[in-house]
């Protein structure tokens, strides 16, 4: 996984950023990782958003998309880890590196930058870093609950980093996001943003208003999320930020994910995955593919390969016989690996504002959101508009109880959010939409709710955090019965 990473990086930049190999050590949180210091501003950059985009096409979305029956794992032999991981035998080791991956590189060079922006009056440089450990520190939270938030990155001054509430850090994160935004606002800047970004790369200029916009729209996810745990705070906090004039996406072109080439080493690292030595023989679920079947969906052709005609999903525990089902295609790997990583997207936004409306009575009209999210979610496949106004016809209004229509909302953004690390598994969670089951083989009575902690901070950091007594623990949004 490193080594792809590390493949992107080079042949994005054409300069060797993090100089490691798949068979060295990670860094671990506890431990200081000072040969990175002295990188310039760019460097880091450019570092820091390679990592962003290519953590949100490896494990968490592996992990996520297995647990929540968007993936299956299949073989053509021996049992895999994805089969594995898919019927919940997941361990603290096997998220050793993903854990490494954002505390000892992801956020640290993210640090390193708010800091050297300071130092180097900066402050759009400090802006678009501090979005993007926001959003990393959000999704970590959604995968673990309580980690380090306020000790994280004191090195050598503090090894052994205590672990903060995750609600105590959902309401740093906003703090953060909204310091992001007036660094970005800032009239002036010594340095800015520009190529050197991969994610809204270009002219700062012109891309100010994308990580603003980003900005916005990764509130009310948050927000959205805080409402199972406190309706009347998220719904406040929505209709104020709304209210406010905020700008939030506004088409697929504002969509927060990271672009890939088709230049050998720097594809998509699904495509990767799924082409190189260590093909992970993953296809396309059941619980997935039957919910698009079932409606006729003209987004399954550009989803997933066909089977003699036909889209077939697997279940989990099926015995391995990868050629009978459908693959993984273009729409997340690309023809030959240029599919982006969407990490955040102009259809989730519409469906948040659906949910938001229809649930709590957030500014806006649910139906009308919910509408557009398909839109976006078809343009974004690839769709044909004719295609699009067929598909509403049959399925795009929204009818009976709120419950009813809770379960369309949800469902169509499980189809909408195919390949994006973490949130249809957070939104089951959530609502109890999609309705999935156990695998057949699972070795455990429950589904996940949140992932082990991994076993380098059991062993490194042993006076703040205990292993979790099963993957059940749940995070502090968490509440659906």
């Amino acid at each position: 996984m490193k080594k792809f990473r590390n493949k992107i990086i080079v042949a994005l930049t054409g300069v060797m950023l993090l100089g490691t190999t798949s068979c060295e050590k990670f860094y671990d949180i506890n431990q200081d990782p000072a040969n990175i210091k002295d990188a310039p501003l760019q460097q880091l950059l450019t570092s820091a958003t390679v990592n962003v985009g290519f953590m949100g096409g490896s494990d968490l979305l592996r992990y996520s998309s297995l647990i929540s029956q968007q993936f299956s794992g299949q073989s053509p032999g021996a049992e895999t880890q994805q089969q594995q991981y898919e019927k919940y035998l997941i361990s603290g080791s096997d998220v050793n590196n993903i854990w490494s991956n954002i505390y000892a590189t992801t956020l640290t060079d993210l640090d390193l930058i708010i800091s050297k922006s300071n130092a180097a009056n900066s402050p759009h440089y400090a802006g678009v870093a501090k979005l993007l450990k926001a959003y990393i520190y959000q999704v970590a939270v959604d995968t673990w609950g309580n980690i380090p938030y306020s000790e994280a990155h004191k090195y050598t001054a503090n090894l052994a980093p205590k672990y903060d509430t995750a609600q105590s850090i959902y309401a740093s994160l906003i703090t953060l996001i909204d310091e992001a935004i007036v660094n970005l606002n800032a009239g002036t800047s010594t340095l800015s943003p520009g190529a050197n970004s991969t994610i809204y790369s270009g002219s700062f200029t012109t891309t100010r208003a994308n990580w603003i916009k980003f900005a916005n729209t990764l509130k009310l996810r948050i927000f959205l999320h805080y409402s199972e745990q406190n309706a009347a705070f998220a719904t406040d906090k929505m209709n104020q930020l709304i209210a406010s004039n905020a700008t939030f996406f506004a088409a697929n072109s504002d969509n927060f994910e990271m672009p890939f080439q088709i230049t050998a080493g720097a594809q998509n690292p699904i495509f990767q995955f799924e082409t190189g030595s260590r093909k992970l023989n993953l296809v396309a679920n059941k619980t997935l593919v039957d919910m698009m079947n079932t409606k006729v969906d003209p987004r399954r052709a550009t989803y997933f390969t066909t089977v003699n005609g036909a889209y077939v999903g697997a279940v989990g525990g099926a015995a391995s016989n990868p050629t009978i089902y459908s693959m993984i295609h273009t729409y997340l790997k690309g023809t030959t690996g240029e599919a982006p990583v969407r990490l955040l997207t102009f259809a989730e936004y519409n469906f948040i504002r659906a949910e938001a409306a229809l649930r709590f009575g957030v500014t806006g009209n649910a139906q009308t959101f919910f509408e557009e999210g398909i839109k976006a979610s078809m343009a974004a496949a690839g769709v044909s508009a004719a295609d699009v106004t067929t598909y509403l016809a049959a399925n795009g209004t929204l009818t009976g109880t709120n419950d009813n229509k809770l379960k369309q909302i949800i469902e169509e953004k499980f189809v909408a959010s195919y390949g994006v690390m973490i949130e249809p598994w957070t939104d089951w969670r959530r609502t109890g939409y999609p309705s999935i089951t156990k695998p057949s083989n699972a070795v455990v009575d429950y589904i996940p709710r949140s992932l082990f902690y991994p076993q380098s901070e059991i062993d490194l950091n042993p006076s703040n955090v205990t292993q979790k007594a099963g993957m059940n623990v749940r995070v502090f949004w968490d509440t659906k019965q």
